[in-house]
């Protein structure tokens, strides 16, 4: 071949390649054109095109369960990148909050965010760039430009091995299991589990444990997350559960047979991720999806805790406890959760009148009222005493008030605030610190008060900030059991003295403190010197600067829902013995008064949700709504008005209380001026318009160093103790049978 032929090849390609069919063997011939301004390099680098503008930063997104992140300092901020998403967080978080703070749900058994980190379930694995395997990101700390992957197929994979290990020796129960349809295990293995497992062994199988009446076992159910052993520990305080055992023998138990005696143990129920801790009295009851919640306040006590009313038709099922950082967190005490039983038992259904014989008879609404007006006009004004019980609404008491006004009396008063309350200062009677402040004290001097009986989920509030900060405590009162490190000063106002006269050690811990508070009893109030002694604690503020412009650690610890409302509308009686001397007596609800100071000859009203010891001495019974079948506004320890809202419908004839006196004012002649809740409510604003402001805490404006010195004589006798058994504090805890079971097995403990 010549080489004019292979020039010619080289110049012009074979007709075989231009007319292949595959693109790879098709020759491209690219054109090259010159410029004269490209020769010249400025002129070339303007020419060249814009680089694409950066994309736009991705839509920030919602954190989840309304996480918040707070920075001390802009120093302190740190950014991670999760799926590649930047977010910000404090030095220190874990990567499992970061991601929750990004807007990503990481599955987990054992964490917590009220509890210390565990990290034993690894379900919360996920995976970070340059770490070789799977991080638990529940026990992982976020580090600066930590790029972090939720969703690869490494943290899949990983999560699907940890389920099927858990469903290894995890029981088919979920048809006859109380979880069932709330249970985190059935979730988590739909989300993240694989659809097979591998294991064909015989499944383990452990022995129930018997926590007590109210905790109910089924302990073959255990994933060993161990957070009903932190919670005890950490929260509860009581050292009753612990993990036994090792490998496939591994199991929670009590070590030695006994009941968990915290009054806090319900709680457990709540955390447990599986059914192996479910509520006794609720067993084989319901699902939770044939129940309807209803968001409502506590009342057994004086703290208001934050509760959902589940019900299923007419009858309450259970309740549980709603979050409210302010004021109890996530818990609720065990007379909270399951009295629920005794709104049920022993309730009134009709007006009744008692016949000559004793009896009482049942009888119509216009003839029992028409009885109980006609006996109101023939006393004197001054011989009718109306008294609002532990569970009266705001609304009732001002109608209570304002219908013995109109009969012209003014003995008018709420049980557990004493002979003679003093109702001028707010910040005389409420906790001016608030709840969640306490956790600001560094010293805490509880004087007559027992938090663990009175209000639980105070008391639990006290712990944390002791086993948080090491704050020191000082207790004066009778002997009692507490769950964390204390001083038990001495039993009586003599130790007060002391403290005030500077011959007890203890003064000089309250001088030295930043943030002391004092915590009175209210079961002061019923004591007859109680003006000196709250003379001599005031004093003690004084002295230790407990109360300044940007801290007021001076508190009172109610008992009662009913009391902070009641002094707040100025229930206040204007005789001590008016009780002696009364020919008519009013009882709402008041079901703890001393009757037998009431004459033989007086006519009493008992108007009420429960056939409790009030009735016996009644001539007439009105039967009155529960907390849970009527709309009323409570104010709690702090100061905080809270509303009820109704979940059942109300018991035979019986009627909300503020009606009920409404019409009696009707029927005697005397018509308050108001026919609806929104009218009474705008009675309420022009007395106390503080309890108007719902889910708002009013501070008090003025502070009780502006009182005068008392100069009432102080008498030296021990404080007492004003509750005898904290399971049974009012109609509804002892109309319950469940309470009665605590009372008689864990009261003696």
């Amino acid at each position: 071949m010549g080489l004019g032929t292979l020039a010619s090849r080289v110049v012009k390609p074979s007709s075989r390649l231009l007319t292949s069919r595959n693109p790879r063997n098709l020759l491209h011939f690219r054109p090259i054109f010159s410029t004269t301004e490209l020769h010249n390099a400025d002129a070339s680098a303007a020419a060249q095109p814009q680089a694409d503008p950066a994309p736009p930063p991705p839509p920030p997104r919602t954190p989840l369960a309304g996480a918040r992140v707070h920075f001390s300092s802009p120093e302190d901020a740190i950014e991670v990148f999760v799926d590649g998403y930047p977010v910000k967080v404090p030095k220190g978080m874990t990567v499992l909050q970061a991601c929750e703070i990004a807007g990503v749900d990481i599955p987990r058994f054992c964490y917590h965010s009220r509890l210390s980190i565990a990290g034993n379930c690894r379900m919360c694995l996920v995976e970070v760039e340059k770490s070789p395997k799977p991080v638990a990101s529940c026990a992982m700390p976020a580090l600066p430009g930590m790029k972090i992957k939720t969703d690869t197929p490494l943290a899949k994979k990983a999560r699907e091995g940890v389920m099927e290990f858990l469903l290894m020796n995890h029981p088919l129960d979920c048809p006859i299991c109380d979880q069932g349809g709330e249970c985190d295990l059935q979730d988590q293995s739909m989300a993240f589990g694989s659809d097979r497992g591998r294991f064909t062994d015989v499944k383990r199988s452990v022995v129930d444990k018997n926590l007590g009446p109210l905790v109910k076992t089924v302990m073959t159910r255990c994933i060993q997350c161990t957070r009903c052993v932190r919670f005890a520990t950490e929260v509860a305080g009581v050292q009753d559960l612990g993990m036994l055992g090792r490998g496939s023998g591994e199991e929670i138990g009590t070590y030695v047979e006994k009941l968990m005696t915290s009054e806090l143990s319900g709680n457990v129920i709540d955390i447990c991720p599986v059914g192996a801790l479910t509520s006794k009295p609720f067993a084989f009851k319901a699902r939770n999806w044939e129940l309807k919640g209803t968001e409502t306040i506590d009342v057994t006590d004086a703290v208001g805790s934050n509760i959902r009313i589940d019900s299923r038709g007419p009858e309450v099922m259970r309740i549980v406890p709603r979050l409210n950082e302010d004021i109890n967190e996530e818990w609720i005490s065990d007379k909270t959760r399951f009295c629920y039983d005794g709104l049920k038992r022993q309730r009134l259904n009709d007006p009744m009148i008692r016949g000559a014989d004793g009896r009482f008879k049942a009888v119509s609404w216009r003839d029992a009222l028409a009885l109980v007006a006609e006996a109101a006009h023939h006393v004197k004004p001054e011989e009718i005493v109306g008294i609002a019980g532990k569970l009266s609404d705001a609304e009732s008491m001002i109608a209570l008030k304002d219908l013995l006004n109109r009969l012209g009396s003014n003995n008018v008063w709420c049980e557990g605030n004493g002979p003679q309350p003093n109702a001028d200062l707010r910040s005389g009677y409420i906790m001016n610190t608030g709840i969640a402040g306490l956790e600001k004290a560094d010293v805490f001097l509880l004087i007559g008060s027992q938090p663990k009986v009175e209000a639980a989920m105070i008391n639990a509030r006290i712990r944390k900030t002791v086993r948080a900060t090491q704050a020191k405590v000082g207790y004066v009162g009778p002997p009692t059991e507490f769950n964390y490190d204390h001083q038990h000063l001495g039993t009586g106002p003599q130790t007060l003295v002391d403290i005030v006269e500077g011959r007890h050690p203890f003064g000089s811990i309250l001088k030295n403190a930043k943030n002391p508070a004092i915590i009175v009893g209210a079961g002061l109030f019923e004591r007859n010197d109680k003006d000196a002694i709250f003379s001599v604690v005031e004093n003690i503020a004084k002295q230790n600067n407990v109360v300044r412009p940007d801290w007021n650690g001076y508190n009172v610890l109610l008992l009662n829902a009913s009391q902070a409302a009641a002094l707040d509308l100025g229930l206040v009686p204007e005789s001590v013995t008016s009780i002696e001397s009364a020919k008519f007596v009013y009882l709402m609800g008041a079901d703890d008064v001393e009757l037998e100071k009431v004459p033989k000859d007086a006519f009493v009203v008992y108007q009420g949700h429960h056939g409790d010891r009030g009735v016996y001495r009644a001539n007439v019974i009105l039967p009155a709504a529960a907390f849970s079948e009527k709309d009323g506004t409570y104010e709690n320890t702090e100061g905080c008005a809270q509303q009820t809202l109704p979940a059942v419908p109300t018991v035979g004839d019986a009627r909300d209380d503020w009606k009920i006196i409404r019409a009696l004012s009707e029927v005697a002649g005397l018509q308050l001026p108001y026919d609806s809740l929104g009218a009474i409510r705008s009675r309420m604003k022009n007395v106390a318009p503080n309890l108007l402001q719902v889910d708002e805490r009013e501070e008090a404006t003025f502070s009780a160093s502006i009182k005068p010195e008392s100069t009432q004589k102080m008498d030296m006798a021990d404080f007492g103790s004003p509750i005898e058994n904290f399971y049974m504090t009012d109609s509804i805890t002892r109309a319950s049978k469940i309470m009665a079971q605590c009372s008689a097995l864990l009261s003696k403990k």
